[in-house]
């Protein structure tokens, strides 16, 4: 799909501002959406938005399919009726700089579920009407609410340790389960349709003012989720229903001993058999919640690197190739031309590159990357091509200050002398002296040839390394950071619109109904 000349701002919901202890679906989330329309950012990227597992990460969900109810806003719950204002209280005395998953979880908990008690009360037979269609079309919902009980029932404990019937989904152990868990599913089928009637109520607001929105689809899904429990087929896995090979990626510039992801990974052979099935009903989702897709790892729909299950490290992986050709062109026939962007970062050969040209897909460029070496370097913005996205930096870089002013350390794959020689190559390309180096760079990405350039929040506030969203192989701070209502500012907005109006790229994407949406409305 050919995207206009246009550009948005990285930003994930759980970052916005606001008193209950994380990011939400409110009002600061429509306030982020006025201060895109007023600086013409068209787009609004973020990462994926499916309910988080152990450690918090929107990469290792519980689902595919299922958003994340933490994202739920109180405050309109109060607005629709579902709580009352004293149900938000007490409120616990939550960071507003961090995210605090361990505080922030019970108490959403508690909030949803006293939302649900008031929706067992109601006489509106037009809600119940609403929820139940909501039910009826979410195909995935059923299995997931049940996986959600189970998994509470078991103290959190992944479902691979559940007692064999439960494991194995034996029709009579889940019957059963069902009907003993009844009120339980249902409870976690409504969070989801409070979760998707927000996120669709925010949406439509974005669109009518020229925001489209950017989501993140990880290639991967978690070993502990409802989509590996309910379709084990799909999956490479022992009798034990244990992952022989989990995913991965080489040694890079990330990390020296490679990123070792542990996510199961996918049996192809099984897949094709009935046509891709389960991608199509990914993909179709994905849609109906975002304009345009960003696909994670997109070289590992080439060929990904499988690393033997129990190793320590992804050093001894292998790259194993996968039919993306086959899939894509399946999605194409299924689903139209679809409005998908790829990360192409990493270890990319000629098969990657390939794939991602046949199929018209851009691929990134970062500037963060761009001064490792010579003039040859493809994240160079003279080397750029139209049909790319350009970075200042993606959610798992430094901010463009923190890079700028990093030093070598334990932990880090660049020494004193590299660091050295990419601070002063930057300096010189970008004719800078260094006292504004991220709108030097924000310039930088909106003055370049790709069709479209996307700048972290942390970069447009001059934010350092403290205001990280994600450190590679590491376990801890990541994914908490968030801002303050008073960090944008107007000027920062005048500021923003004036470059991108230099740069021609005041253009709204129009987002464009797939096939299957398209039949619905007929």
């Amino acid at each position: 799909m050919k995207f206009p000349r246009t550009s948005g701002v990285l930003l994930h919901p759980t970052s916005l501002p606001g008193p209950y202890g994380i990011g939400d679906l409110g009002t600061e989330a429509y306030k982020f959406v006025d201060f895109l329309e007023a600086s013409s950012q068209h787009l609004w990227q973020f990462l994926p938005l499916s309910p988080t597992g152990f450690g918090d990460s929107p990469y290792q969900s519980l689902s595919a399919f299922a958003g994340n109810t933490l994202l739920v806003s109180p405050e309109k719950l109060v607005e629709d009726g579902f709580l009352t204002a004293a149900d938000l209280d007490p409120l616990p005395k939550f960071s507003t700089d961090k995210v605090n998953f361990g505080k922030v979880i019970p108490y959403k908990k508690r909030l949803l579920e006293k939302a649900f008690e008031n929706f067992g009360g109601t006489t509106d037979t037009s809600l119940r009407v609403d929820f139940l269609g909501f039910c009826q079309k979410a195909e995935w919902l059923e299995d997931y609410a049940l996986f959600r009980v189970l998994k509470e029932e078991h103290n959190g404990a992944s479902w691979n340790t559940w007692e064999a019937a439960l494991r194995r989904r034996d029709k009579e152990a889940l019957d059963e389960a069902r009907k003993n868990l009844s009120e339980k599913i249902d409870a976690e089928k409504f969070f989801q349709y409070l979760f998707f009637k927000q996120w669709h109520a925010l949406k439509t607001y974005c669109n009518q003012h020229g925001v489209s929105l950017v989501g993140d689809m990880p290639i991967f899904v978690a070993y502990d989720s409802s989509d590996v429990w309910v379709h084990p087929e799909l999956f490479k896995l022992d009798s034990d229903g244990a992952p022989t090979v989990v995913a991965g990626v080489p040694p890079d510039y990330f990390s020296a001993t490679g990123q070792l992801w542990g996510n199961p990974l996918y049996n192809w052979d099984q897949m094709r058999q009935d046509n891709f099935r389960w991608w199509i009903s990914r993909f179709e989702g994905m849609l109906e919640v975002v304009d345009i897709i960003r696909i994670d790892h997109f070289r590992g729909f080439a060929a990904c690197w499988e690393v033997p299950a129990g190793d320590k490290t992804a050093q001894r992986g292998q790259w194993v190739e996968v039919p993306g050709r086959e899939l894509f062109t399946t999605l194409n026939e299924q689903l139209g031309d679809l409005p998908i962007i790829v990360e192409d970062l990493g270890v990319i050969t000629p098969d990657v590159e390939a794939l991602r040209d046949d199929f018209n897909f851009p691929g990134m460029r970062v500037l963060q990357m761009a001064f490792r070496s010579d003039s040859c370097n493809i994240d160079l913005p003279h080397n750029y091509i139209p049909n790319s996205v350009c970075y200042t930096g993606t959610h798992d870089n430094d901010t463009t200050v923190g890079w700028f002013n990093s030093k070598a350390g334990a932990g880090s794959t660049r020494d004193a002398n590299q660091i050295k020689f990419e601070r002063k190559h930057c300096l010189k390309y970008l004719k800078s002296d260094g006292d504004e180096i991220h709108w030097d760079m924000i310039e930088a990405a909106l003055a370049s040839v790709s069709n479209i350039a996307v700048v972290p929040l942390q970069d447009l506030l001059g934010l350092g390394s403290k205001a990280r969203m994600n450190l590679p192989a590491s376990q801890e701070g990541n994914w908490s950071w968030r801002y303050q209502t008073e960090d944008i500012t107007k000027a920062i907005g005048k500021r923003l619109k004036e470059a991108v109006q230099t740069y021609g790229r005041d253009n709204v994407f129009e987002p464009v109904p797939h096939q299957r949406m398209l039949a619905r409305s007929l």
